[in-house]
């Protein structure tokens, strides 16, 4: 008795209300859920399932807002290239050419965000297509203030951007590792591509 007992009281015990978010806060619920699996586990590991189970949604929920995983990897790029862009920018409004045109903070976000490990999955898995982002992120970064600052004009501007994506993907999929292995610290490889991008930046800075 005493057990049917605990388990009215229990039944009739309200229920935490559910949450109703809008649809662009359930979108960045479920995109921070996929970022964490991705940087934890790999863009393999991304999973209908797994992505509902930790944004704490069912599993329609995430095909209502994006699909199907592809939509969750295409979105989830987006929304990595878009911070990355903005981070990119502000570097550069913050410190001018010197800043490397926010390269440290464009091989942090390679490095710590995953970005090149799901850059490189959606290459090898035949999904490049799906970044075409990055096209409209390079032309929102020359068209700001940068070329005009500079003085270069835009295919050296696009340029500079190509190399510096190129050297950070390698850098976030394979510098600690390689670094490791050749009897370097782990940083050397971020090091060592800085140190080409800053000396890309003293060779157009001699042009201009």
């Amino acid at each position: 008795m005493v057990i049917l007992t605990k388990m009215s009281i229990e039944a009739s015990a309200p229920r935490p209300p559910r949450v109703r978010r809008s649809p662009e806060a359930a979108r960045e619920n479920i995109l921070a859920a996929a970022e964490a699996i991705l940087v934890e586990q790999g863009p393999q590991a991304l999973k209908l399932a797994d992505v509902a189970k930790a944004a704490g949604v069912v599993h329609a929920n995430v095909i209502h807002h994006f699909g199907s995983i592809s939509g969750v990897e295409t979105a989830l790029m987006e929304r990595m290239i878009r911070a990355l862009a903005d981070r990119v920018i502000e570097g550069f409004n913050v410190g001018g050419a010197t800043a490397g045109f926010g390269a440290q903070a464009l091989f942090e976000a390679f490095e710590a965000k995953g970005a090149a490990r799901l850059a490189a999955w959606l290459e090898l898995t035949g999904e490049s297509r799906r970044m075409t982002l990055v096209r409209d992120v390079v032309d929102e970064v020359v068209d700001t203030r940068v070329a005009q600052a500079v003085g270069l004009d835009r295919e050296a501007i696009v340029d500079f951007i190509l190399l510096n994506i190129i050297l950070a993907v390698g850098v976030g999929l394979f510098g600690p590792t390689l670094s490791e292995l050749l009897g370097r610290p782990p940083q050397r490889a971020r090091e060592l591509a800085l140190d080409m991008v800053q000396g890309r930046i003293s060779a157009l800075a001699a042009k201009g």
